[in-house]
């Protein structure tokens, strides 16, 4: 009997219109687009500007293109998960507000929260619930609002984060095609080093955490770029050597946009070229959820159907993972 697998069908992305160039940040912040670049690899990145505008926004941008791409309606979704580390509110969640904005009236919808992981945390949790043969399309969103969290006199931080959303969906598939493997991994002693403090029951919203300026995001820069380089290549490696691949049998390494030294060390450690690598920080920063599917959407016309996919990432948490997959359709 052949296995039933979760196969990526279609794919979309969606990036606000204002961009906030390194040269704009350096009238906000001491640093320069030279320090920028050779640190991260970033010369841009888009902010979701005007009043009233959420993570949820982004994430139905992203989901109306992919419905309008793939010729479905809403009603026709069963589960949306959203993956975000920006919800519009505590509750609820993000997901059953986008379900609502697109009229996706039959399906049960919640957010993942694993930080930068979260969109192959999700992936990993919709592959599963379409194997059963209960639920047959799925769609994962990831979708950021990182402007919202990020400290603009912070030069550690500012320089690397924008907004963005990208949404796939899963769909059976008994051809081979699909999801083959995932590997995740979590150490909640990363909490020390990448972290949000403010806003949650550990530390409630008050004068104090506002001042402390607790609710914006916290980073050890050198701390989280050792475990992220360990992280998102070993993780990648065992996946490749528990499915017997080499270098040449992957088409693309998809990995989280995180910063550029990272993404080399793990493409070096799989054995890929960076010509096999999907790498569009330069223009999004790092969107956290957003990046992995906005890689796919804008390298889509260049896959092949049964093409070998790496997708990688690593997070706040620390949470990491990777997803091996094969391509399931030609879209010249």
């Amino acid at each position: 009997m052949t296995k039933l697998r979760a196969a990526i069908t279609s794919v979309h992305g969606y990036v606000p219109e204002y961009v906030l160039s390194n040269q704009e940040l350096e009238t906000m912040v001491d640093t320069n687009d030279e320090w920028i670049t050779t640190r991260t690899g970033i010369k841009e990145r888009r902010i979701l500007k005007g009043e009233g505008l959420a993570s949820s926004d982004l994430g139905v941008g992203a989901i109306e293109g992919l419905l309008h791409k793939r010729g479905i309606a809403a009603e026709e979704i069963d589960c949306i998960i959203c993956a975000t580390a920006t919800p519009d509110m505590m509750f609820p969640s993000t997901a059953c507000i986008i379900a609502d904005k697109i009229g996706a009236k039959n399906a049960f919808a919640y957010d993942l929260m694993a930080a930068c992981s979260g969109f192959l945390f999700s992936i990993a949790t919709a592959s599963k619930y379409i194997e059963t043969g209960d639920y047959k399309k799925i769609i994962v969103v990831g979708a950021d609002k990182m402007s919202s969290i990020v400290d603009y006199t912070d030069r550690q931080t500012c320089i690397i984060f924008g907004d963005g959303a990208g949404a796939v969906l899963l769909e059976p598939n008994k051809d081979g095609l699909g999801v083959q493997d995932s590997i995740m991994k979590s150490n909640g002693e990363g909490r020390h080093f990448l972290r949000m403090t403010g806003g949650g029951s550990y530390r409630p919203a008050s004068k104090e955490t506002i001042k402390n300026k607790e609710h914006f995001i916290h980073q050890e820069g050198q701390t989280v770029f050792k475990f992220a380089v360990k992280g998102m290549a070993d993780v990648s490696g065992e996946i490749m050597e528990r499915n017997n691949l080499k270098g040449e049998d992957i088409a693309w390494l998809v990995p989280h946009q995180a910063n550029k030294r990272i993404i080399d060390a793990t493409a070096n450690r799989m054995g890929v070229g960076m010509d096999k690598v999907m790498l569009n920080i330069q223009r999004y920063g790092n969107t956290t959820n957003g990046t992995i599917p906005l890689c796919l959407w804008e390298w889509e016309n260049q896959l092949n159907k049964g093409d070998n996919l790496i997708l990688a990432a690593f997070g706040g948490g620390f949470t990491w993972g990777s997803i091996y997959l094969k391509w399931a359709y030609d879209n010249k």
